[in-house]
């Protein structure tokens, strides 16, 4: 994470253009927040095993926006899984904003001292500096100058979210609870330009089936992994279907890959079974029910191939893409009315969920 970068743009309930507020943010302060957020272990529990999830952050988050003059509260969205939330009332009748960003990191494999919070130059290192505790310490440190400092008009909303890296289940909760507001920014690295799209996602899990018999009795037994082969070798030719459709003018293309599989049961006997995990990423007017139709598709052409050919699969999880208008007061805040020069972001975020429950 690139340190002393500028905090810039929209406020709620503020129309007029948006002006550079870098000298209202004390940058030492800022450096000592996030040095603190990458010291806490937050990694995600059910991505990796052990992981100790959100809760020491959660409440260290709650505190810090208490101290700052917010209204805190902590939201458990899964046993010791928390959401802290801060609200910061306006004075009048602006538009209410959203800073949303998560708590939780990948895992720390392969990786030295992830929570040492190393600072060499103008850079800080550490598992979760980048994705994304420099841009909740930006948040934290914003709302704690405009507690002090501003008076808004409009609500402002802090919400620092539980499993974003999974599920999204602390995005999901907070607004399954109603708590939205007119505008959200979701605080993720992009360089400091706006991203107004992203692709979704969405899993699926492939099973075939086959005949266990000894490697001996080949007229006794199916091969499931064999019969994944053709699997793969369809999922392949989708890859080249998806490529050579029209790009999307930001996003660019959907895609489709293998992520895991297994199958058999030893090495002298043929496999009775075998698995195939796999990705899509969606591009917006996509959904999970693109895919599964895709999956059938391919499984009914095998199979009306082969009436050995035994399969079924399940549509796990699907996360909606988005795009929001270029000409959004949201989208355009940030530029002062001027276009973006990249304004779209290559992976899910959780800035789906705030834009399906309010106006941004």
């Amino acid at each position: 994470m690139r340190l002393g970068c500028p905090v810039t743009g929209f406020m709620p309930g503020k129309r007029e253009a948006p002006r550079n507020n870098t000298a209202m943010i004390d940058t030492d302060f800022l450096t000592r927040l996030l040095v603190d957020l990458v010291g806490m272990e937050s990694v995600n529990p059910d991505l990796v095993p052990g992981g100790r999830g959100e809760a020491a952050i959660a409440r260290y988050v709650a505190d810090f926006l208490r101290r700052a003059g917010f209204d805190t509260r902590l939201q458990e969205v899964a046993p010791g899984r928390f959401n802290a939330i801060g609200f910061l009332p306006g004075k009048g009748r602006g538009h209410s904003l959203m800073l949303n960003g998560h708590l939780d990191t990948v895992g720390v494999a392969g990786m030295d001292d992830p929570f040492a919070a190393r600072i060499e130059g103008d850079r800080l290192f550490g598992r979760g500096a980048q994705d994304m505790k420099g841009g909740l310490a930006a948040a934290l440190a914003a709302g704690a100058t405009l507690g002090k400092e501003s008076s808004l008009s409009g609500d402002l909303i802090i919400a620092a979210v539980a499993d974003e890296e999974f599920r999204s289940l602390g995005t999901r909760a907070l607004l399954n609870e109603g708590i939205k507001a007119d505008s959200a920014i979701v605080m993720e690295p992009t360089g400091l330009e706006v991203a107004i799209a992203h692709k979704g996602f969405a899993w699926a899990s492939v099973e075939t089936l086959g005949r266990a018999a000894h490697g001996s009795r080949p007229e006794e037994g199916l091969d499931s992994i064999a019969f994944m082969g053709r699997v793969l070798k369809e999922i392949e030719d989708l890859q080249k279907r998806l490529a050579a459709h029209p790009p999307h003018p930001l996003l660019g293309h959907g895609s489709v890959h293998a992520s895991l599989i297994s199958g058999g049961q030893e090495l002298s006997s043929y496999p009775q079974r075998c698995r195939l995990d796999l990705e899509r990423r969606l591009l917006p007017g996509e959904d999970g029910q693109n895919f599964e139709q895709e999956i059938e598709e391919i499984l009914s052409r095998l199979s009306a191939q082969d009436g050995r050919f035994q399969s079924s699969h399940e549509l796990e999880y699907w996360a909606a893409p988005l795009q929001t208008s270029r000409e959004s007061r949201i989208a355009r805040a940030r530029e002062g009315d001027r276009p973006s020069g990249r304004i779209r972001c290559p992976g899910f975020l959780d800035r789906r969920r705030p834009a399906e429950r309010g106006r941004h």
